[in-house]
């Protein structure tokens, strides 16, 4: 399975023979609803921690951070 940022189309390293991923991405997904001019579609990308950064950088209103203590 290849799993690649839709921003800038690097490949996320996944663990040989496994779905175990050695970096970190977010993945957001959208289905659309009423009132929206995409109505009833779904919408799936993955998005690499550099262009997240890069991304959210350009934020008017960043987006909110709260420390963990147990990470999984």
């Amino acid at each position: 399975m290849k799993v690649l940022c839709n921003c800038c189309g690097k490949e996320i390293q996944i663990k040989e023979n496994t779905q175990i991923a050695l970096e970190d991405y977010i993945m957001i997904e959208k289905i659309w609803g009423y009132f929206s001019k995409k109505d009833g579609i779904r919408q799936k990308m993955v998005v690499c921690e550099d262009c997240f950064d890069a991304w959210t950088g350009t934020f008017a209103q960043p987006p909110q951070e709260i420390q963990e203590r147990e990470l999984l």
